[in-house]
């Protein structure tokens, strides 16, 4: 896993015995938003959505995580803070679960378990940084298309050309843009070529032309 990737074998060992195998099928939730956030999950296989609910209803999704990559990381910072999103499964998934108290037990007695957690915090502070200045300077068209190239990164080598199973709702709702503004960045960036719509999911087919689309 690549959080694990820098560890010799003994603190992957360490690090991996201090957690439980957990399964979650399709559209399962994970956590709740507003449930105590006291463990964390490293994806191994399969893919999940973090996602809040808005004042006026709507839902946010902030990231769709994959093998390697984690969530719920509040725990590892303050074990008694509650849960700011819900995470769902959106497709058979396994993880390894983690409580805050066994981790941070292992903390002390293990460098390579103190570096996983630093690794861990300073990732998805790049990552939400870079979504903020996006947000902030980025017309909401090269959003759309930046989310897209993310999700082609994301289930590059799931299938042959990569197929993304989300809908344009779940597609609106992670780059901030409206499903009509997403549709219509679906249909013109289609008939360039770049990628194929089907019912609940986009084919990607060029996505080195996609990226060069949301640059």
């Amino acid at each position: 896993m690549e959080l694990l990737a820098d560890m010799s074998a003994e603190d992957r060992r360490q690090v991996l015995a201090s957690g439980r195998r957990r399964r979650f099928s399709p559209r399962e939730v994970v956590f709740h938003e507003g449930d105590p956030a006291d463990t964390f999950l490293l994806i191994d296989s399969g893919r999940v959505a973090v996602r809040a609910a808005t004042p006026m209803g709507d839902t946010v999704t902030f990231a769709v995580v994959g093998p390697g990559e984690t969530v719920g990381e509040l725990a590892l910072i303050d074990s008694g803070a509650r849960r700011s999103a819900s995470v769902m499964a959106l497709e058979a998934t396994e993880a390894w679960s983690f409580s805050a108290e066994t981790f941070h037990r292992l903390r002390r007695t293990n460098a390579g378990a103190d570096a996983f957690v630093l690794q861990t915090l300073a990732g998805q502070v790049r990552r939400l940084s870079g979504l903020l200045v996006e947000a902030l300077h980025l017309p909401v068209e090269t959003r759309v298309l930046r989310r897209l190239t993310d999700l082609e990164r994301q289930y590059r080598g799931t299938s042959s050309p990569t197929l993304i199973p989300l809908t344009q709702e779940e597609l609106a709702s992670l780059a901030g843009a409206s499903r009509a503004t997403v549709n219509k960045v679906l249909r013109t960036v289609a008939a360039e070529g770049l990628l194929e719509l089907r019912r609940g999911r986009v084919v990607v087919l060029d996505p080195a032309g996609l990226e060069r689309a949301g640059s």
